[in-house]
């Protein structure tokens, strides 16, 4: 579905580079995560394969297709972004916030027509929260606020979703609500899941593939089972690191010598 080639990024010329001829692939229907610590180049990536920003060498391809070939227009109805943080410029009800996603749809100085607002409840319905419908989008949760964009992803019907650290600044309950979410949505509808995490016990928890990154370059990449390993992890993280098997689910901690 998504498949990225010898990709290049920096931010000015003579920079060294955020994003260092990295190349991987996502196979259609699986939940992929980018991985890694702080400064490592996730959301330079991230950006790169969305098409906000332009690689310096290498490529990013949708379905064989060369994204700097493919118009905006056309480019949202292929993949849909989620972004960290979403901040209105006016007090949209939920509805509307979500209804905004059919916009590839809508044809230039038209309005909504019954088949899109009828996306957008599906999509609300989707991710369970269609009793937010009339609520104020600047007046719930951090948890349903990633939920609503989530939702207005869905109303884009795009085959492929980008979201970058969709947990970010969410507590312990709604990070598992929103990627069970994320999973469970995926799952129905044959969806590709690219998405950047922090955690590594969450991306233990959900992906089908892990690709970890360390100053711009993929260092590992494979199953959980195979790349959330101690010693992977420990070079990732520059730290010492534990793992535990509780269940047959994962524990990743700090370990140290005391």
């Amino acid at each position: 579905m998504i498949r990225v080639e010898n990709l290049t990024f920096r931010h000015y010329r003579g920079a060294k580079p955020v994003v260092n001829n990295v190349s991987f692939s996502v196979k259609k229907g699986h939940l992929a995560v980018l991985l890694g610590p702080n400064g490592s180049g996730k959301t330079s990536l991230f950006k790169c394969i969305a098409g906000l920003w332009t690689p310096e060498h290498g490529r990013v391809l949708f379905d064989g297709r060369d994204v700097v070939n493919i118009s905006f227009r056309e480019r949202a109805s292929l993949l849909a972004v989620v972004p960290q943080e979403h901040t209105p410029p006016f007090p949209y009800s939920v509805f509307e916030a979500v209804l905004m996603g059919r916009a590839p749809h809508v044809a230039l100085f038209a309005g909504p027509s019954v088949a899109d607002e009828c996306a957008a409840k599906a999509a609300l319905e989707a991710v369970g929260i269609g009793h937010l419908t009339d609520r104020c989008y600047t007046r719930i949760s951090g948890g349903e606020r990633q939920l609503v964009l989530i939702a207005r992803a869905l109303a884009q019907e795009a085959p492929l979703l980008l979201l970058d650290e969709p947990t970010s600044h969410l507590d312990f309950r709604n990070q598992h609500m929103v990627l069970e979410t994320v999973r469970r949505v995926a799952k129905a509808k044959n969806l590709t899941v690219l998405m950047t995490l922090h955690d590594p016990n969450l991306a233990s928890c959900f992906a089908h593939q892990i690709f970890m990154i360390k100053e711009g370059v993929i260092v590992t990449n494979g199953t959980p089972e195979s790349t959330l390993t101690e010693e992977h992890l420990g070079d990732l993280y520059d730290i010492g690191v534990g793992v535990s098997k509780v269940q047959n689910r994962r524990f990743i901690y700090p370990s140290t010598n005391d």
